[in-house]
């Protein structure tokens, strides 16, 4: 049983661990991005909602977002936990999760939050390269291709994507803090968030979050 919330700027290691999380504790990894997808597929009435607004080019308002999360922690798969990642952004959205689990006895066990400095992100996300061809990814430092410039895998060209750019990068981080700071003081206040050094090794960070959420039960 796990109930988890997974917090971290761009490029922390959020996907990896989450992967790994998801494996060990047999539980669903739940994103906003997937739920709109979901449901706009599906043509449920949340999904026409969200819809509306994407098509407008406008935020979806907290309220529909908290409807659509509401609806998928109530599946089955989630009975025995889930990992959010994306979700909550707000206070407003976290107090109507908190809402919502203490209307079914249940509680949110542990804020996983990824902390690594702004240079050592900014290293990270502006050192990934990816084939244009079949996709791979690589990192000019940590995970190099044996030719500089060509995928291992098909012999394509490896680009930097836009959303790679220093400039944006620094912005997708800078965003991120400002959105995430009011977040991580409420959930600080609540007891349930615990620090992880992000720029440890995967295993290392992975082996402390598993050692925090045995301390939590």
């Amino acid at each position: 049983m796990l109930r988890a919330v997974l917090l971290g700027p761009p490029g922390a290691g959020k996907g990896t661990q989450a992967v790994r999380l998801v494996e060990k504790y047999e539980i669903p990894h739940i994103s906003t991005g997937d739920i709109f997808r979901k449901n706009i597929k599906e043509g449920t009435e949340l999904g026409k909602k969200a819809q509306e607004y994407m098509n407008a080019g406008a935020l979806v308002p907290d309220e529909l977002v908290v409807d659509l999360v509401k609806d998928r922690l109530q599946q089955d798969d989630c009975k025995n936990g889930f990992l959010l990642d994306g979700f909550p952004r707000t206070i407003f959205q976290a107090e109507k999760l908190d809402e919502f689990l203490s209307e079914s006895n249940l509680k949110m066990d542990i804020v996983i939050n990824l902390k690594v400095e702004k240079e050592a992100l900014i290293k990270r996300l502006t050192g990934r390269r990816v084939c244009k061809d079949c996709g791979a990814s690589y990192h000019i430092v940590n995970i190099p291709p044996k030719k500089e410039g060509v995928c291992d895998i098909c012999g394509g060209e490896l680009i930097q994507r836009k959303d790679d750019n220093i400039e944006t990068v620094e912005n997708r981080i800078n965003v991120y803090e400002e959105q995430t700071a009011p977040l991580i003081g409420y959930y600080k206040g609540a007891g349930s968030l615990v620090d992880f050094d992000g720029e440890a090794s995967l295993d290392e960070v992975f082996d402390a979050i598993v050692q925090a959420i045995g301390e939590q039960e």
